[in-house]
């Protein structure tokens, strides 16, 4: 009797397609990086020049909308990374290696004006491509739904703080201002996670990575996620003088940005939102996927949040509500941890 073919591991997935694609037997496979997400990387050995492995289990994600961006990127004079070969119905795409350091591995207080002034003129290009139809808006679902992620899984499951009636509308009106100051800003193709991790030097270019998500949104985005992201934080008056430079860049690319003055406002606000959404991205990697590495810079975000929050009267409540609940559960829990 023949007995039945066992179902192959992922691993053996992934070697066997990456061997077939190339027609090399011999190739092999050794871990290059993770991510946050279901993805993770590969890099191959016993061949050069060495490739990289995405594998996105198809049950989880879909290589679809990454192929879809990087094109839009790449038409749009951007420097992303080659495809080699794909297939998004298994989930694997082969790419050409770009090399192992990004700009959180190489840039420093001595080079980051110049690193960043490059980043600027790519975010510009980026928000200067023609949004197309069909691609996802950030709107007010989407920006209220991602505030949610702080509610239940930073504030709630993480730090077990249950707010009080009160508390709890002093907040909603706080998201209200959020969001309303995020739809008012012009509307722009938006990466949503433009920061040094996601950029890598290649030459005098830079390559830009992890786009899958973008989104038609504010304009300001970016912007604030390139300065203020979560392994890497800069003095106020740099940020200022950065976010300075953005707006005469984008102001002579023709991008519709309101005054400085009022990008600053703006800049603040929708970071305010990236904050809180990422401490509970943080917080649901923790307690949902048992990733617990991220959660470790959650301080680094609260102290982003007492940077901005005292500029803007209207945020107060969640001022009070940070000082007040969120730095006590905060201690008490490294305290605990200790």
């Amino acid at each position: 009797m023949v007995q039945p073919t066992a179902p192959q591991t992922r691993d053996q997935q992934r070697l066997a397609w990456v061997r077939n694609a190339l027609s090399e037997p011999e190739t092999g496979l050794e871990r290059a990086s993770f991510d946050a997400d279901f993805r993770s990387y590969w890099r191959t050995t016993g061949r050069s020049p060495s490739l990289v492995l995405m594998d996105a289990p198809p049950e989880l994600m879909d290589v679809r909308p990454w192929l879809a961006i990087r094109e839009l990127l790449r038409s749009g004079g951007l420097r992303v990374p080659d495809v080699v070969a794909q297939d998004p119905d298994q989930g694997f795409l082969l790419l050409e290696d770009l090399g192992l350091h990004t700009y959180l591995h190489v840039i420093d207080a001595a080079n980051a004006d110049a690193l960043f002034d490059t980043a600027l003129e790519r975010l510009v290009r980026l928000q200067s491509i023609p949004v197309p139809p069909g691609l996802p808006a950030y709107d007010e679902a989407l920006l209220l739904r991602e505030l949610g992620l702080f509610d239940e899984w930073f504030l709630g499951t993480h730090l077990g703080i249950a707010l009080d009636a009160d508390e709890r509308a002093s907040l909603v009106a706080v998201y209200r201002t959020l969001v309303e100051a995020a739809l008012a800003q012009p509307q722009v193709l938006v990466h949503r996670d433009y920061m040094p991790r996601n950029l890598m030097p290649c030459g005098e270019e830079v390559a830009i990575l992890d786009f899958q998500d973008a989104v038609r949104g504010p304009i300001g985005y970016d912007p604030a996620c390139l300065f203020k992201d979560a392994f890497l934080s800069w003095p106020e008056e740099r940020v200022a003088r950065w976010h300075a430079r953005y707006h005469a860049l984008a102001t002579q690319a023709g991008l519709p940005v309101p005054p400085l003055q009022r990008l600053r406002r703006d800049l603040d606000l929708i970071g305010v939102h990236r904050h809180l959404k990422v401490l509970g991205i943080f917080a649901r990697l923790h307690h949902r996927d048992g990733k617990p590495k991220y959660v470790a810079d959650a301080p680094r975000f609260v102290g982003y949040l007492d940077a901005v929050l005292p500029r803007h009267p209207e945020l107060r409540p969640l001022a009070a509500l940070v000082e007040a609940r969120v730095k006590p559960a905060m201690d008490a829990l490294a305290s605990a941890d200790a």
